[in-house]
């Protein structure tokens, strides 16, 4: 299986957690698995080059903050390859312009265009893990580009799409997908599986598991993302062309919010599910207006003191078992 597996920042920030991800890679690779690894800046490095930009030019050019972001992803490539070295492990670190990773020039939001992937098949043929930077490009002139929010979920979803992989496993600092904030709501349940439709409604409207970018691209090119947890072996949850209707499934897929606007997400949402969202609130005092319905989301606008306990209100009145 050719496997392309994504770590965040915090799962890189010191040399223990760069040796976790190591050995988490090692363990698929010795089952005969081909691995592409994207990385991001270690922990906080980027917002630290930020505040160094800013200590130079409060007005600092695009162009410019995209080839001083750079250089976090590579760091952290370079020391994981290191660290597979040390492991015995054959891996080569590689960049955007290493790789060709080719996108338009709108820099600090650009879009990858095309991935020329002879340089990855040829190391993967070596037996080698191949390490790759996320978030960032190339245009058409060589200059270094970056990606946007979410940039590294794209790199490894566009990666997974190009070499026509078996699996995107995307790991973060939980352990999936949750029907809630599991920081708000302490029962919120872990889902199994989503469907590429419910998950984009999600990261449209608040939650940050995934970014958007790399769910459109998976269910584009019918890629399974799996979101799991770089510290731990628990089983994630997988995004996929998967459909509630078949499994006899409940219709409501979770709660989220963005600032003090909190939706709840599923599939066929009606108005007896709206009236019942009303009623809750109601019940429990909590002031709301603007309330929007679609067919598969509901938002409604509370207090921003209310936004928690709303949050835990409504999830009750789906999944309170």
């Amino acid at each position: 299986m050719l496997m392309v597996k994504k770590f965040g920042g915090t799962s890189v920030a010191n040399k223990e957690k760069i040796f976790n991800v190591a050995n988490r890679c090692i363990e698929d690779y010795k089952k005969g698995n081909k691995i592409v690894l994207v990385l991001s800046a270690m922990g906080k490095h980027t917002d630290e080059l930020v505040s160094l930009a800013n200590e130079i030019n409060s007005n600092v050019p695009k162009r410019e903050m995209d080839m001083l972001f750079t250089v976090g992803e590579q760091i952290t490539v370079s020391l994981m390859a290191m660290a597979f070295d040390k492991l015995g492990i054959p891996a080569i670190s590689l960049n955007a312009f290493q790789v060709r990773m080719l996108t338009d020039n709108n820099y600090g939001d650009s879009k990858i265009i095309k991935i020329e992937t002879e340089r990855i098949k040829k190391e993967l043929e070596e037996n080698k893990i191949v390490i790759i930077t996320g978030f960032q490009g190339i245009d058409s002139n060589n200059n270094y580009t970056t990606l946007g929010r979410g940039g590294s979920d794209t790199t490894a979803a566009c990666l997974a799409a190009a070499l026509k992989a078996d699996s995107c496993e995307i790991y973060t600092d939980v352990e999936g997908v949750f029907t809630a904030d599991p920081r708000i709501v302490n029962d919120a349940l872990k889902l199994e599986t989503i469907s590429y439709n419910e998950m984009l409604e999600f990261s449209n409207l608040g939650a940050g598991v995934l970014h958007n970018k790399s769910v459109q691209i998976a269910k584009e090119n019918n890629i399974k993302l799996i979101v799991r947890s770089s510290m731990s072996r628990t089983d994630g949850t997988t995004v996929s062309n998967f459909c509630k209707k078949l499994c006899n499934l409940p219709k409501i897929t979770g709660v989220t919010s963005n600032g003090n606007v909190i939706s709840i997400v599923g599939i066929d949402i009606d108005t007896e599910t709206k009236e019942k969202v009303i009623e809750v609130l109601n019940k429990n005092n909590l002031k709301f207006n603007n309330l929007d319905k679609t067919n598969m989301h509901i938002s409604v606008t509370v207090n921003e003191e209310d936004v928690n306990a709303s949050i835990r209100c409504i999830h009750d009145l789906f999944f309170k078992r």
